[in-house]
């Protein structure tokens, strides 16, 4: 290979590493904030039927009789039952197994539905993906990913996601990104308390710590504390928590904190596709998250929504995408 080519080859590597493994990358989508972050609060809507009581009939005056007499009553059929409020989709909490939604009748009463059952770990107690990341111009591995979750049977969770370079760009510019979420289990998926990350050991300042009594969230970069809504996840946790998503194959929006900010999230499904990794060959559901940048992620529908490949693309159309290489369950 021409020298001057190796060195064209290991200039585009420079730069490209740094864009992938910069202080600000992100293992779910996002980027460098340019724009103001605007947050939005949004309750779930109530939908209540609002249906007059039926009047009750009105009874002919009674006549007095010189004697009694008795007579025959008949019976009058009981008034009809008040009609039933149909919830909208809109109207669903974000949390809701989806599981618990295709068993769920077409319509519901006024009352208050009871509760869906506590969360549980749909994958085995631990596990690992592990990742090729590759520059999707290039054609070549510029690095390597590797996520691990714990189940606790006290109802905790710990999951990791370690992101470095390797190959020539690790010859480069070495470069190892640790992250940590840790919460719990609650009604309808995974609850984060903390999110920890650290650059090549040393903490990146990228942490934030969920209060869920507040419901707010303080992100240990700028000391800021931001309102988030509820079934809101950290940027590790979100890989895990679309698996109990309700109807997911029709979009959702999430709330989303990064370490360095939180947004909400529009999850636009793009349908089933079947797909072909170095792991193995996967049933996928795709979804896309467009907001500075582009992340897509296929979520393989046969092994608990697992996610096998993530693509990102920034503003200026560079593409880098992640494809599982292994997938490990203990």
């Amino acid at each position: 290979m021409p020298i001057v080519l190796v060195f064209a080859l290991v200039g585009s590597l420079a730069i490209h590493g740094a864009a992938l493994f910069g202080t600000d990358v992100e293992l779910f989508g996002g980027g460098a904030e340019t724009i103001p972050l605007r947050v939005e609060i949004q309750p779930p809507a109530q939908a209540i039927a609002a249906v007059d009581p039926p009047l009750p009939e009105q009874l002919p005056a009674k006549t007095p009789a010189p004697k009694p007499v008795r007579k025959a009553v008949s019976r009058k059929s009981p008034p009809p039952l008040a009609p039933v409020a149909k919830l909208p989709a809109e109207a669903l909490p974000e949390n809701v197994p989806e599981s618990a939604l295709e068993n769920a009748p077409e319509t519901m009463s006024t009352a208050a539905a009871p509760p869906p059952a506590p969360a549980r770990p749909l994958l085995p107690a631990s596990g690992v993906i592990r990742f090729a990341i590759n520059k999707e111009s290039l054609g070549l591995q510029v690095g390597r990913a590797e996520h691990r979750w714990e189940f606790r049977e006290d109802g905790s969770y710990r999951l990791t996601g370690v992101t470095e370079t390797s190959g020539l760009a690790a010859l480069l510019k070495p470069v190892r990104l640790e992250v940590e979420s840790s919460g719990h289990m609650v009604v309808g998926g995974l609850q984060p308390e903390r999110l920890r990350s650290l650059k090549n050991g040393k903490d990146s300042n990228e942490n934030a710590d969920f209060d869920w009594s507040t419901a707010e969230v303080r992100l240990s970069r700028d000391g800021s504390v931001r309102a988030v809504a509820p079934g809101a996840q950290d940027i590790l946790s979100l890989n895990y928590q679309l698996a109990y998503l309700g109807r997911l194959a029709d979009g959702r929006t999430i709330g989303v904190v990064t370490g360095k900010k939180y947004e909400r999230y529009s999850l636009d499904s793009l349908g089933e596709e079947d797909i072909e990794v170095p792991a193995g060959r996967f049933r996928t559901l795709h979804l896309r998250a467009m907001t500075d940048n582009t992340t897509e992620i296929w979520l393989a529908l046969d092994h608990e929504r697992l996610p096998v490949k993530i693509r990102f693309t920034d503003k200026k159309g560079e593409s880098f995408e992640q494809v599982a290489t292994e997938l490990g369950m203990q």
